[in-house]
């Protein structure tokens, strides 16, 4: 939205719970400084140097209870808080299911969009109101941080880590996109824009703007050409954990643990494999670090997930 605001506009579902925490502090702080002021102007005129009440003793209606009762009932409002926007946080790390998913790698002093069509961006990131929209981050130097105040959202983005957020944007419009950690020489230019458009508006720019690689095509192309079908596939040369239906489902690793396969473990498991080694097998897996860019690494993410639907072959 373009034009000053003393407050950023609530373009997103999650915008007006980050809001009402935000000014029930302010409220609650207000009042608690009201009565700090009210209470130092009283006693400063009560007890000024000219008065001639009494300084020691306690005034009567002063008592051991009224301490203890205060005491209780600061602790019971923070605890109260507390429980209150941990509940509100906690509950927006769950993105809700079928979202749509971007891949968005950061680096100086850009924001690389990708979405699952092979559609890719510069510094801009079109999205649908009223959908999900779940952002798998990377970054490609430094640390970066994707934030986007009409959302009321922001993650950092660590390298070597795959971040995730998640919004609903409510209103159609164009909102600053922002690096909130700095990065570099140029990190206040390392801005770009939201672009929520109707659904039907989404889906004639998607089939207008001009496709690259399928994610999901790309990504089975590099599990050939890497050699990777040559262990995970049936058949294959080395035994190796089936891919066919592992995104999303428990895997018992060889040091008892158990770890979800979300997209960070696919991740790490290509950059890192003896991190996490899968139970039953040995660590024989080669790193790919430093082999694989950021691009391909998000296609082969890709790829991975798009077999989750498949049962594992016998």
């Amino acid at each position: 939205m373009d034009g000053f605001r003393l407050f950023p506009v609530e373009a997103a579902a999650g915008a007006v719970k980050v809001d009402t925490i935000y000014f029930a502090l302010i409220g609650l702080a207000t009042v608690i400084v009201l009565l700090v002021t009210a209470l130092i102007v009283v006693f400063s005129i009560r007890y000024r140097r000219s008065a001639t009440a009494e300084r020691h003793r306690l005034p009567k209606w002063f008592s051991r209870e009224i301490e203890i009762g205060w005491t209780v009932a600061t602790l019971f409002v923070f605890l109260f808080i507390f429980w209150w926007a941990g509940a509100q946080n906690l509950s927006a790390l769950t993105p809700p299911r079928n979202p749509l998913r971007i891949h968005v790698v950061a680096k100086q002093w850009m924001w690389k969009v990708e979405h699952a069509n092979g559609v890719r961006e510069i510094d801009e990131l079109h999205v649908p109101a009223g959908r999900v929209v779940l952002i798998d981050m990377n970054s490609q130097d430094v640390i970066h941080s994707f934030y986007v105040p009409a959302f009321r959202i922001k993650r950092d983005v660590v390298p070597g880590r795959t971040e995730e957020i998640w919004f609903k944007p409510t209103v159609p419009g164009q909102y600053k996109l922002l690096c909130a950690e700095f990065c570099g020489t140029e990190h206040s230019h390392m801005t770009g824009q939201v672009v929520v458009m109707t659904p039907q508006g989404f889906a004639r720019w998607s089939a207008r703007a001009p496709n690259a690689t399928d994610l999901v095509q790309g990504g089975a192309l590099l599990f050939r050409a890497y050699g990777c079908s040559g262990c995970h596939n049936e058949g294959g040369t080395v035994r190796a954990p089936d891919l066919h239906g592992v995104f999303g489902s428990p895997v018992p690793l060889s040091d008892g643990r158990t770890i979800t396969a979300d997209a960070r473990y696919i991740r790490d498991s290509i950059l890192f494999p003896l991190q996490d080694v899968a139970a039953g097998y040995k660590p024989v897996m080669p790193s790919f670090r430093n082999r694989v860019s950021d691009d391909e690494l998000a296609q082969l993410v890709a790829y991975i997930k798009s077999l989750a639907d498949e049962a594992p072959h016998d």
